[in-house]
């Protein structure tokens, strides 16, 4: 999942959002030396992860690529899930988008110092194109799509994915509904043990 699901799912635990955001910036078990619940969410965006990459309806959305992404296919579909996410947000939460991500990006903001050196620089970014809300429009997905393709130095072929999404556009976001609900009550389940352990 991309960042708008990771966020979400980190419910109202500040700490769980902390090492959510954080997680792909932290290698191997480097994790160990944050505070309990911060390790708890590097720990659980981890669990997330390996349960998207491994799910069915995840893989049947990556069959409706286009196959010339070829590894990539992952990445896409995140993105294209959080497309949905942010698309059908009253669905998910009572908080408007907007407001929401107001709060996230001023608490972010707030305990940004402590942040591996990378979404330091990221953040600001994130901020001024308001990455949360522009997920929910066709536009805003194709912008990021284009951002991701120019980081892979046009490897990727990621800005084409919007034909992708335009053409499969009932069936992505079917997948994605089905599939976010089993997300859902998985991370419950997760969160609860891992703050636990």
């Amino acid at each position: 999942m991309n960042f708008l699901a990771h966020l979400y799912l980190s419910k109202d635990n500040k700490n769980i959002l902390i090492g959510n955001f954080i997680s792909d910036a932290i290698k191997g078990s480097d994790y160990k030396k944050y505070p309990h619940e911060i390790k708890a969410g590097i720990l659980l965006h981890r669990e997330i992860d390996t349960f998207t990459d491994a799910h069915p309806i995840v893989k049947k959305s990556m069959r409706r690529l286009n196959k010339r992404y070829r590894h990539y296919n992952g990445v896409i579909i995140d993105i294209l899930y959080d497309h949905f996410l942010a698309k059908n947000w009253s669905n998910y939460s009572d908080i408007p988008l907007k407001q929401y991500a107001e709060n996230v990006y001023s608490f972010l903001s707030e305990n940004s110092a402590s942040f591996p050196e990378e979404l330091q620089h990221l953040l600001p970014y994130m901020i001024e194109y308001n990455w949360l809300v522009n997920y929910a429009s066709l536009e805003g997905i194709e912008r990021v799509l284009k951002g991701m393709n120019k980081r892979t130095k046009g490897i990727s072929k990621m800005d084409l994915a919007i034909e992708d999404l335009k053409l499969n556009y009932t069936e992505l976001e079917a997948d994605f509904t089905a599939y976010f609900q089993e997300l859902i009550d998985f991370t419950a389940k997760k969160t609860t043990y891992l703050l636990l352990k």
